[in-house]
């Protein structure tokens, strides 16, 4: 899995509230202090919930399909999620150096942990987890795996480990798009199960993903005219 490798190489609150009364016009009102925010509120916001759908499927097979998608998207969601985080840590500590050499001797530190630490995880996946692998870089990096290596070591470089990709059926130049594709909206809803359950850690997408709109496309049965 060099190919896939290559991206990892390089990307190396608590909560406490208390109400207090505040008269207002003979009006109780109840105002929320939070830990590290001078400013009273009387709400919090809460992140949006998304309500699934159930889940039906037309025949076994389609259900053991799913069931084995489930598996390898849970299994490689987690690089995506490094890469992602890797890649702005890298970018906001590079804009910080001046000199070239800084930089360069910053990228090789990033680059022996990155590969001490994950690099004999990544050989084991296979070429089906790695497309979805390559997808997942995407939606978490908003750049696709093919255009990292590219701006990340060279034009070559990218062109070479594309190539390689095709002969395992892997396009690194393969983006994530749910409205398009009934595989990544099938991989859109396991994840977005997985974060509810908590199996998985939630980090927002580089783009807007619209799921209702994902879920009337792809997860309604389409009526007979």
């Amino acid at each position: 899995m060099k190919y896939i490798i290559i991206i990892f190489l390089f990307f190396n609150p608590i909560l406490t509230a208390q109400v207090d009364p505040v008269k207002q016009d003979s009006t109780v009102v109840e105002y929320i202090i939070i830990e590290g925010d001078s400013i009273p509120r009387t709400a919090i916001d809460l992140d949006e919930v998304l309500v699934l759908p159930e889940l039906n499927f037309k025949s076994r097979d389609e259900r053991i399909r799913y069931l084995v998608l489930r598996r390898k998207t849970l299994k490689v969601y987690p690089y995506a999620k490094l890469a992602a985080e890797r890649l702005e840590s890298l970018q906001e500590r590079l804009s910080k150096l001046k000199r070239k050499r800084e930089k360069k001797r910053y990228s090789k530190v990033i680059q022996k942990y990155i590969e001490d630490e994950f690099s004999a995880e990544l050989k084991k996946l296979t070429k089906t987890e790695g497309q979805i692998l390559v997808k997942l870089i995407h939606r978490q990096t908003g750049t696709t795996t093919f255009d990292l290596i590219k701006e990340l070591r060279s034009g070559w470089r990218a062109f070479w480990f594309n190539n390689t990709a095709k002969v395992f059926d892997i396009s690194l130049k393969k983006e994530f798009s749910p409205i398009d594709e009934k595989e990544d909206y099938l991989i859109e809803d396991i994840l977005q199960r997985a974060f509810q359950n908590e199996q998985l850690d939630r980090q927002k997408p580089a783009f807007e993903i619209d799921f209702y709109a994902c879920v009337n496309k792809w997860g309604k049965p389409k009526t007979k005219s």
